[in-house]
């Protein structure tokens, strides 16, 4: 049971780390983590954005290189 929550909770920190990390990829807008004070905790919070950012790109990479994949047509944009 105590396996299975911290999965979960592990989990879900890494798709909040990619969320945020496509976030900055599409808009610009990043965390400012120079703004965190403890040394300690900036370089936890720059490991975790990082993280995220290796997922994403690597998301990115396969979505680009698949059959199942393609632009859209008509972005609503």
């Amino acid at each position: 049971m105590v396996l299975g929550r911290l999965a979960h909770y592990g989990f879900d920190l890494l798709a909040v780390s990619t969320i945020v990390a496509g976030i900055k990829k599409t808009t610009g807008f990043a965390p400012q983590t120079a703004l965190i004070s403890d040394d300690t905790a900036r370089s936890v919070a720059d490991s975790y954005l990082g993280i995220g950012e290796t997922i994403f790109a690597s998301l990115s990479g396969i979505a680009v290189n698949s059959q199942y994949w393609g632009r859209d047509p008509n972005p609503k944009r």
